[in-house]
């Protein structure tokens, strides 16, 4: 079994990338480094680089490219607004789904999510869609994965099982 990566640890993963961003080091376009390669950078492991990355996304600093991987937003898709986005993604209107969900009651802190598999079935997406999805909710601190059990909601009540 692998240490615990310590709470928080993907919160600095992104201010450092935010950081590199904001230097120019990495600058509009650029493909951020792999998750594998991020994870050996910052020894964390690459479910803990995801989260830093969907915080990244949801500040509309990097984005995913088809084929390509994550890129740097440029100033431009930063600084559109909502009525100039093109609609969400496919993995954000289940990310939104499962958030209205939680702020509903339907899922309540310590509630298992749906698995990558019920979303797959549920929504007709691949699995790494649904992945990003959960990546996403994890990213901004609304799920926690339990390895080996699956994903909870986060709060003061702990996953059943």
């Amino acid at each position: 079994m692998s240490p615990r990566t310590p709470w928080g640890t993907y919160h600095r993963i992104a201010d450092a990338l935010r950081s590199r961003i904001a230097d120019g080091d990495l600058a509009p376009g650029d493909a951020i480094p792999s998750e594998s390669a991020l994870g050996e950078e910052f020894g964390v492991a690459r479910t803990t680089v995801r989260r830093a990355l969907a915080e990244l996304a949801s500040e509309r600093l990097v984005e995913t490219v088809p084929g390509t991987g994550r890129v740097v937003c440029t100033t431009d898709e930063r600084e559109s607004t909502p009525g100039d986005a093109p609609p969400p993604s496919r993995h954000r209107r289940i990310a939104a789904d499962l958030r209205e969900r939680i702020a509903c009651g339907d899922l309540a802190p310590g509630d298992a999510l749906p698995g990558e598999a019920a979303l797959v079935r549920r929504y007709g997406v691949s699995r790494r869609t649904a992945r990003q999805a959960l990546s996403e909710l994890e990213g901004a601190g609304l799920v926690i994965a339990v390895h080996g059990k699956g994903r909870f909601v986060q709060g003061p009540a702990t996953p059943r099982g």
